[in-house]
């Protein structure tokens, strides 16, 4: 590929990860804000533990929603408008979870109906998660040639966790040198509207990008298709890669079942140990967690920033290596790393043993997770499912991946209540078990082209 043609491709990409950089944003915001909304909103009000979990959570609630239907606007509206219509939701709840009161509240006045209108906020911006995180790295699959594809996709994930680092900064510069009392009364609102500067520059950017070939192709836009292949490929590839699409969209009933059950169940399996082994607990509630093992305040944000570097650090060494060591490798070596750090972390959890041991694991079983089940998770969700099922297909493995995102989260508080180290040990045996299903049903993808992973699903029928 000549400069000209990659820097187009890196582009359109760059654009695309936007989504998946609100998608960190808008999941890691929280993370600043949590204990201010359980002061305002929960503890004010004498709710519950439970409450407060499902509160800091409900915007899984939209992921969810978003995941499930993602399958449907993505073959109806297109890749493309629906990452427009994901922008748009970001900005609704930023704009919505910083001022939950806007219309119909009193400022500052907590009640139920407050609290019920700030998670139907977060639930639309999880909506707009939901979308982000099947389309973009769809959009990215399909516009990518084979032999980058997997360093573009990945690209998606250094994205995400991007976001979450960005957000730990803006949270630590909102609260950094500011009284308790004043973070959670306007702090924490915000960190919540600072979402919409990058929320309205991902909607501006969507429109200087094309809709990617394989849709275009999937509907009857041959000229259209060929037209961004060639600025992609070059015209002689372009027309080999048009008449694959092509001819896979003709051979095929496009029904979900169409390549026997074993790549659906492989794409769910995928996406809910990514959720199993416990990443989002450390994402969502890592000051809090920094907080229980003694660090101050001040403290406890700032080792959220470093963690978040690390995550940054190793993100970038799975994109250098997804397309040349494989994905089965980088998945395997990252179960083994998140297995090791959070039976670590459960063993210190038991004898109550706290300090800058349990730092360390805590940055071992991320890392471990960011080099592999972060990026490959979605490169392989992006490139696993054949053309025609691919819009279908994505969204029923990221409908099941927030929806174990949520079950995660929600019950963490709770299941701390119970006993740290039986927490930390079940997230520890999850990463083992990853391990095991990695190793015996995953096929190793890199190289293929997406019409190869039709061929290889007719032999497993």
């Amino acid at each position: 590929m000549d400069g000209q043609r990659k820097f187009y491709v890196v582009a359109i990409t760059l654009v695309a990860t936007l989504g998946g950089l609100l998608f960190g944003y808008d999941t890691a915001v929280i993370s600043g804000a949590e204990k201010s909304i359980q002061a305002f909103l929960i503890d004010s009000q004498g709710l519950s533990t439970w409450i407060h979990g499902v509160t800091t959570s409900s915007a899984l609630i939209g992921c969810i929603i978003g995941g499930a239907i993602s399958g449907i606007l993505a073959s109806s509206m297109g890749r493309k408008k629906s990452l427009q219509l994901a922008a748009v939701l970001f900005f609704i709840s930023a704009l919505g979870s910083g001022y939950p009161e806007f219309l119909f509240f009193p400022e500052g006045e907590a009640t139920i109906s407050l609290l019920l209108m700030f998670n139907f906020y977060r639930v639309i911006g999880g909506i707009g998660v939901g979308l982000a995180s099947a389309i973009s790295p769809m959009y990215i699959g399909e516009i990518a040639p084979a032999n980058i594809r997997g360093q573009l996709v990945s690209l998606n994930q250094f994205a995400i966790i991007f976001g979450m680092l960005v957000v730990y900064f803006v949270n630590y510069g909102i609260a950094n040198g500011q009284t308790i009392e004043w973070i959670n009364t306007i702090g924490w609102r915000r960190m919540f509207l600072s979402e919409t500067v990058p929320a309205g520059l991902f909607g501006i950017l969507l429109f200087f990008v094309p809709e990617t070939p394989r849709y275009l192709a999937l509907n009857h836009q041959d000229d259209k298709a060929f037209s961004v292949l060639t600025k992609i490929s070059g015209h002689d590839r372009a027309k080999q890669v048009l008449a694959e699409i092509k001819a896979t969209v003709e051979h095929h009933s496009g029904k979900l079942l169409s390549f026997g059950k074993t790549v659906i169940i492989i794409g769910i399996l995928l996406s809910v140990f990514q959720q199993f082994v416990g990443i989002n607990v450390a994402l969502y509630y890592a000051p809090r967690i920094f907080e229980s093992m003694g660090a101050a305040k001040d403290a406890s944000m700032m080792q959220t920033v470093i963690m978040g570097l690390v995550n940054v650090v190793f993100t970038v060494v799975a994109i250098y290596t997804v397309d040349k060591w494989g994905r089965k490798p980088l998945l395997i070596v990252g179960s083994a790393g998140m297995a090791i750090g959070m039976f670590a972390i459960s063993g210190l959890a038991y004898f109550e043993i706290i300090g800058i041991s349990t730092l360390v694991f805590i940055i071992v079983y991320t890392a471990s997770f960011m080099m592999s089940w972060g990026p490959i998770t979605w490169v392989l969700i992006a490139e696993i499912f054949p053309n025609k099922i691919r819009g279908k297909a994505v969204a029923i493995a990221v409908a099941a991946q927030w929806t174990s995102n949520y079950l995660i989260s929600s019950t963490y508080p709770a299941m701390m209540e119970f006993s740290g180290a039986v927490t930390y040990g079940f997230y520890g045996f999850m990463s083992v078990l990853s391990l095991i299903f990695v190793w015996r049903f995953v096929p190793e993808t890199k190289g293929r082209t997406l019409e190869d992973m039709e061929a290889l699903w007719e032999k497993k029928k």
